[in-house]
């Protein structure tokens, strides 16, 4: 069966320049600042309790800490792909970590939870703007199964840095006292960005590659997608203290503004560059990946959440011991990443499909421990449980990733991996926002957002296994 990812990499490969000896290095910069900006997705989710004290901040905008940084992450990433495409990454990438590093600045100082949630904005939107360089480089400085190899280390990269955040998060509320720890969980990326900034200049190429063609901006589709997807958040981070009538009508209006953009940017395209280029959601595997990706960040991302809540909320936890029972999902994570990565080329999606059952099923295990059991035994199974979805998000997130972009010319790598990240972060801030509507102190609760989880990994699953039936029928045709 075909996996959709070229044995010998890229098309043209006699014409190739030499691999650039510093692309390694160069990778684990990327790495670094990937790390980094991931980690700050669920860092902050043991610090909410903290924060909700400190700065006497209501529920809602609690939410708008967790899902204001991944809206943002999210918008920026197409238009900030293609311009590192046309002016070449390295700057593009040391401007996204300079302001990441001033808006943590900005976010642990806050004074109050409006500040916070402008400077967690535009944390995330700096964010955005770093990830998509980071794909760029790899499609660009690696080939064949060099690049599978890559991208194997980023997927682990992202898996581990998403499920290790509470755990980071918790030892410094450990240690740093409850009451004003937080701060210094929206600190602990300084450093190290400053360090990564230095590091870029000395191993990521100025340019890699022929200089792109300058590309227009598209300002009407970025407001559109911005304004759709926001049209989404507010009812699911508002919806308790709106009556029922105003959340509908929210998201008649994101249906209608969403179907807006498509025709925007179908009627802009045979004009000029949109910021959607619709004409890559023509490869099957393409747009089934990041379909899948949307879906499966969705309720991946969330799991941080609700679980550290519940333990710490509910059944009083330390922020500490709530990081543990998350590491769990990490160790699986790391455990399997890299064999995803190694062996995506040999097994394609069914390789994603398996992943995602495992997932699933580690989810699945985690309701009726909160039903059955109390006390420690309570954590115990829950970190079992997240071990077992752990291996399965291994095999998922860096081998999707793989195969999603395998089809799609260089010149455009920065486009196609910002679509596919955008589609991760609009998920995951929609996935944060519907588990957040259901959150409260009960058990109750917390296995109604499980559900909400639960039934993202299945959406996900759904397009895995359309993705591998089509792949199967295109390689039975001739030719």
């Amino acid at each position: 069966m075909s996996t959709g990812v070229p044995a010998g990499g890229a098309p043209g490969l006699r014409g190739r320049k030499a691999a650039d000896p510093r692309r390694w290095k160069a990778l684990t910069v990327c790495l670094i600042a990937g790390f980094v900006t991931w980690l700050d997705i669920s860092i902050v989710n043991v610090a909410l309790p903290s924060i909700r004290i400190a700065l006497d901040a209501p529920p809602s905008d609690l939410q708008w800490v967790v899902s204001g940084y991944a809206f943002a992450f999210g918008l920026v990433l197409i238009p900030a792909g293609r311009f590192g495409d046309t002016h070449g990454r390295r700057n593009v990438f040391v401007f996204g970590v300079a302001l990441f590093t001033m808006a943590s600045a900005a976010a642990g100082s806050a004074p109050e939870s409006n500040w916070l949630i402008v400077a967690r904005v535009v944390q995330g939107a700096a964010a955005g703007v770093v990830a998509p360089q980071v794909t760029g480089l790899i499609q660009q400085l690696f080939h064949g199964v060099e690049r599978g190899r890559a991208f194997g280390f980023l997927g682990a990269t992202i898996s581990i840095s998403t499920a290790v955040g509470p755990l980071l998060g918790g030892l410094l509320i450990q240690f740093s006292g409850g009451r004003e720890g937080w701060r210094h969980v929206l600190h602990v990326s300084i450093p190290i960005s400053i360090v990564v900034m230095i590091l870029a200049y000395l191993y990521i190429p100025g340019r890699v590659g022929e200089k792109g063609q300058r590309q227009s901006k598209d300002p009407v589709g970025v407001l559109l997608l911005a304004a759709g997807v926001l049209l989404l958040l507010l009812p699911l981070v508002q919806g308790r203290d709106w009556p029922a009538q105003r959340t509908w009508l929210m998201v008649l209006a994101a249906a209608v503004v969403l179907a807006g953009l498509v025709s925007w940017e179908r009627w802009y395209g045979r004009r000029h560059n949109p910021i959607i280029d619709l004409s890559l959601f023509r490869r099957a595997s393409y747009a089934l990946g990041t379909l899948l990706a949307t879906l499966y960040f969705g309720g991946f991302t969330a799991i941080f959440y609700i679980v550290t809540q519940y333990l710490q909320e509910s059944m009083h936890y330390s922020a500490l011991q709530a990081g543990l029972v998350s590491a769990a999902f990490a160790l699986g994570s790391a455990m399997s990443a890299a064999l995803g990565g190694r062996v995506v080329v040999r097994f394609g999606r069914p390789l994603v499909v398996f992943g995602l059952v495992l997932v699933t099923v580690g989810l699945s295990a985690t309701e009726p421990t909160v039903r059955l059991l109390s006390g420690q035994d309570t954590a115990v199974a829950i970190s079992a449980a997240l071990f077992v979805a752990g291996l399965g998000n291994g095999l998922i997130v860096s081998p999707n990733q793989t195969l999603t972009l395998s089809a799609v010319p260089v010149a455009e790598a920065g486009a196609a991996g910002g679509m596919l990240q955008t589609g991760q972060r609009i998920g995951a801030s929609i996935g944060m926002a519907a588990v957040g509507s259901a959150h409260g102190i009960y058990a109750a609760a917390f296995q109604h957002a499980l559900l909400v989880n639960i039934l993202f990994v299945l959406a996900a699953l759904a397009a895995a296994i359309i993705d591998v039936f089509v792949e199967r029928r295109a390689g039975r045709q001739p030719g």
